[in-house]
């Protein structure tokens, strides 16, 4: 290659060049020590929940009056992916969720839509709706969770210590929120009996009405006088419970005092607010959450730091324990990774070292740290961590990055062998291969670009190995264009005497291979052809995989019991179970949300929303065996002393939360009518081994007792619906009438009947009801009580009710191929259903089809991409051919490795594959470069194929051996396993054939024969 030569260039300018690496390695390492640490990298949550409360509203009303409402402006969004909604009576949640296509940067700004849409219509509600609310912080990730447990204090006085720490913490830096767990809100109860003031005379409203005013804030005036401003305050406001007890009420023209007529104590919220409970013991949490881009080992020392010296002032009897410690997680996950680098490192360093010698190896090893040590001042520019993903990048790198040193090293060692002295055997270098190398390194590039420009979850997820990889392709070219040169200079030496020309034994091993593979080129392409197409035959046996679960020792166990039960129903399942844990010897530690779900508290959890009926238990298992036995142990545990519930027990997951794995969606227009179909849906999959725990995120009816208001009967009475309504509202649950304001907190003041009548419906219909005159009416004299049946919430998907059927996939199953298994019991139920009827898969399928989806919809860009840059490399539509012919037969490799060592193809290891192909098609490059290189040199072209080919041998077998024993230190893990065992088969297996099929494709195309041209 004529032009200018960047290998000569920095030879002449060897100061500057020497003064440049010293530089880069500094900042390398200054880069390196301050790059952020976290466990996985930042996705983008797509979903925002819209809350909205109407108090008293029927299921049937809420849902046409306020669901309804909503969720049609909700579907105008822009970027709208769906709107999911469950309906309660008198309540709705609506999560609104985004497409994967979204840019992370528009999502705030849909957001900010979204809520002006809202208060648009916010007028057209029903009077009374409270609401609506927006949570868009859906992706808050609470990594570092303290739990505080109290031994001879009330729930109250551990609170105040509590929330003094978090004041304390919130001015660590990095902390950007902390939320209190398990808290309870204190109420003052005041309990009468709705007989004895009916005796007494007294209006139940009277007294509320006496207790408000008295402790109105309102303002008194202020007194201008002069140059002074005195201001006028009346007293009367509560500041305890004794003053409510000291209150007069006045009935039938004299005083009652109100400790004569009620029982007034100070309480907390009954029924109780979501419980947080610490081994066994009822604790308050602190959930800390880091700022966007802090390092998180950094901020778990400060935050355990200013932690010691909290808890130095806690009295005796309050213990901080520390429930989930994501710092100490990340610096054990990055550790590990940090001992496969160098592991990776050390073997790619002792593959130069034995494969090239002392010298030239030494040159190819130091080009290793060079290169890295540029490429984490760039990632910490375009603000990427040290994480899981950016870790395993890196690693997959390594092999790629020390391709274009070794290339570089192996022309300089034949030149200074030909006699070339050490600068002409650089510049050669250069001249020879450089522009092929550099197509090479974008041709891989290429192959990861699926992975960059994917437009999902999953793909921005993965974004990291695009970026990491690309960087590190092209800062590996300029090095070993600049630098490797200049080290080879000093390094390298010519060999004593004259070239022997004699080659080892085993490259004279691959001549004879690649001079038979030459000769019967037919047969040749035939076997190969013919592997490729067996490879496609038995890839369907090949499991499928979206994400493996995490190699972390946490087992996440939902309990879900019957939807209308209370949360005391909830609190007991939940302390049973404590029982069951507290003796098992692979439990290291737990803790028990209930009535909610876990905080996220590691990023990819599926969070699921406050229910009474609801519990989640998050238990740390001492490692990953005893994780192994806890699970198997609790499901049949579960199964029997738990029948009664819907349980499920799963590792954490990796990649976008998913949930249930196998899901079908039943949509349609009538409730009824979903129900029935997902049931006669539930009964077919039942009928398959494939999967186990069915269930339903609704179905089961709640009872509920219809008041029947004689309309008539109550007009002659003076009274109205809303009166009843009323009335039975403040004996039942109670009405709060006033706030009670006490320090940082407002505690409510909530009048209700007694135990007695608030439990019982016998004593709801003996309710004496106050009438306009001053009598008195029992509610039995102008209603009666009717039970009922009414769904106790409704899901719906894109306006329309859906029931999901929820299962896991049975022992040894994933769910792809549970899914596969069901597919045609399905498709002949949604084939039979009635129109407007409809049967989707949801779960881990249609989360890794979307995924899936948004890379290969890329994949016509890369080979767009690739065979621009092969074109402007080879200027040959037939030589392109040769080296496109040559990339799908890594496929072969790939499908071997996978069935031998029993992984599965998951989405990570389809990004291993579509970076397979750059890497493949850089190694025919430079081989198809060789060969026209050879052939302008040479008269006998045959000899010139072979002499190119076996020259390409030692650079291009060596590359592959280092990046397949490189991956060796990542493919025991769960999360990187399957694309290096993936990436390693088809490597091996295609350079191989790039080194023997590659050549006898060229013969035949070109029509090079070895009789016209002499024996080779």
């Amino acid at each position: 290659m004529s032009g200018f030569n960047l290998s000569a260039w920095a030879l002449r300018h060897r100061s500057f060049m020497i003064y440049c690496m010293i530089a880069v390695v500094i900042a390398g390492a200054n880069a390196y020590a301050s790059l952020g640490r976290d466990e996985d990298p930042a996705f983008t949550f797509r979903t925002m929940v819209v809350q909205a409360f109407w108090p008293g509203a029927t299921m049937d009303e809420t849902l046409k009056q306020v669901t309804e409402r909503l969720e049609r402006k909700l579907q105008e969004t822009k970027s709208l992916d769906f709107v999911r909604s469950y309906t309660t009576a008198g309540s709705t949640t609506i999560f609104v969720n985004l497409k994967g296509a979204t840019a992370p940067a528009d999502v705030p700004d849909i957001w900010y839509q979204v809520r002006k849409n809202i208060g648009d219509i916010r007028h057209t509600l029903p009077a009374g709706v409270v609401g609506p609310g927006f949570n868009d912080d859906f992706g808050d990730t609470f990594g570092i969770i303290y739990g505080f447990t109290a031994d001879g204090f009330s729930q109250r006085e551990l609170r105040d210590y509590v929330e003094k720490i978090r004041s304390r913490l919130l001015a660590v830096p990095d902390v950007s929120k902390i939320e209190v767990l398990g808290a309870q809100e204190e109420k003052i109860f005041v309990e009468f009996s709705t007989r004895h003031l009916a005796g007494l005379g007294i209006d139940r409203s009277q007294l509320i009405r006496a207790l408000q005013e008295q402790n109105a804030v309102s303002p008194s005036g202020v007194v201008q006088s002069g140059d002074e401003k005195i201001s006028l305050r009346v007293s009367g406001g509560f500041q305890s419970e004794q003053d409510l007890l000291s209150v007069n009420i006045s009935a039938n023209g004299r005083l009652v005092r109100l400790r004569d007529i009620a029982e007034i104590r100070r309480a907390f919220a009954d029924p109780p607010q979501p419980l947080f409970r610490v081994n066994g013991r009822s604790a308050i949490g602190l959930a800390i959450a880091m700022r966007p881009g802090g390092d998180v080992l950094a901020l778990g020392a400060n935050i355990e730091r200013a932690m010691k010296e909290a808890t130095a002032d806690l009295p005796l009897g309050i213990e901080p324990i520390l429930v989930a410690n994501q710092p100490q997680i990340v610096e054990h996950a990055i550790g590990d990774f940090m001992t496969s680098l160098w592991q990776a490192i050390g073997i790619i360093m002792a593959v130069s070292f034995v494969s090239l010698g002392l010298r030239a190896g030494a040159v190819v090893a130091i080009s290793i740290p060079l290169t890295l040590a540029i490429i984490f001042p760039i990632m910490q520019l375009i603000g990427i961590d040290l994480q899981r993903i950016s870790l395993g990048a890196l690693i997959i790198a390594l092999g790629l990055l020390v391709d274009d040193a070794m290339t570089t090293v192996d022309v300089m060692s034949s030149r200074l062998a030909a006699g070339d002295d050490k600068e002409a055997a650089a510049s050669y270098a250069y001249s020879s291969v450089a522009m092929a190398m550099l197509t090479g390194s974008f041709v891989s590039a290429a192959g990861f670009v699926p992975i960059g420009l994917a437009k999902s979850s999953a793909g921005e997820y993965t974004f990291s190995i695009f970026a990491v990889v690309s960087i590190a392709l092209i800062v590996s070219w300029f090095v070993a264009v600049l630098f490797t040169p200049l080290i080879g200079v000093f390094l390298l030496s010519k060999p004593d005497g004259p070239a022997s020309g004699e080659e080892g034994r085993v490259l004279q091993a691959f001549r004879r291979l690649l001079l038979a593979a030459m000769r019967a080129r037919w047969a040749t392409i035939g076997v190969t052809l013919a592997c490729f197409v067996i490879s496609l035959l038995v890839s369907p046996l090949v499991p499928r995989q979206f994400f493996p679960a995490s190699d972390r020792p946490e087992l996440v166990v939902d309990l879900s019991l019957r939807q209308n039960a209370s949360i005391y129903a909830s609190q007991e399942v939940a302390e049973r179970l404590e029982k069951v844990l507290k003796d098992d010897p692979d439990v290291a530690s737990w803790s028990a949300y209930v009535g909610r779900g876990a905080i996220r508290f590691y990023l990819p959890l599926n969070v699921q929303l406050a229910h009474d009926f609801f519990s989640q238990f998050v238990i740390i298992a001492k490692d990953v065996e005893a994780r192994e036995r806890l699970h198997k142990g609790l499901e049949s545990i579960l199964a029997e002393r738990f029948p009664g519930l819907v349980t499920r027990i799963a590792p954490l997951e990796l990649g976008p939360p998913v949930g249930w794995p196998v899901q079908y969606r039943v949509s349609g227009p009538d409730p009824e009518k979903v129900r029935d179909i997902a049931l006669d849906l539930a009964k077919a999959m039942g009928q398959d081994p494939s999967v186990t725990r069915i269930n339903f995120d609704w179905i089961e009816p709640a009872r509920a007792v219809h008041v029947k208001v004689d309309q008539d009967q109550a007009r002659l009475l003076g009274l109205s619906s809303q009166a009843l309504a009323n009335a039975l509202q403040g004996v039942a649950t109670g009405q709060t009438i006033t706030q009670l304001r006490d320090d940082i907190y407002l505690v409510n003041v909530v009048a209700r009947a007694t135990d007695e009548q608030r439990a019982s419906l016998e004593a709801l219909q003996s309710l004496q009801i106050p009438l306009p005159n001053g009598g008195f009416a029992p509610l039995s004299q102008l209603a009666t009580f009717e039970f009922q049946q009414e769904s106790p919430l409704i899901w719906r998907r894109d306006r329309t009710p859906t029931l999901t059927v929820q299962a896991d996939p049975a022992a040894g199953r994933t769910a792809e191929t549970a899914v596969a298994a069901l597919a045609p019991a399905v498709a002949a139920m949604a084939a039979s259903l009635p129109p407007h009827y409809r049967i989707e898969t949801g779960g881990t399928v249609e989360e890794s089809a979307k995924s899936q989806g948004s890379v290969f919809a890329r994949v016509p860009l890369m080979l767009f991409l690739m065979t621009t840059f092969l074109m402007i490399q080879l200027q040959s539509f037939a030589r392109m051919f040769l080296v496109l012919a040559i990339v799908p037969m890594g496929l072969i490799g790939i499908i071997l490795a996978l069935l031998i060592f029993g992984k599965p193809l998951g989405f990570v290891a389809i990004l291993g594959i579509l970076s397979l192909l750059g890497m493949i098609a850089r190694n025919a490059v430079i081989l198809v470069e060789q060969i026209e290189i050879e052939r302008e040199e040479q008269s006998n072209q045959w000899q010139a194929v072979v002499d190119a080919t076996t020259s390409r041998f030692r650079p291009i077998m060596l590359t592959a051996v280092s990046t397949v024993l490189g991956l060796i230190p990542i493919a025991p893990t769960v999360f990187w396993g399957p694309m290096a065992f993936a990436v390693m088969g088809g490597l091996l297996v295609a350079t191989v054939l790039t080194l023997i099929v590659t050549p006898a494709l060229y013969v035949l195309w070109f029509g090079i024969n070895e009789a016209d041209e002499g024996k080779a």
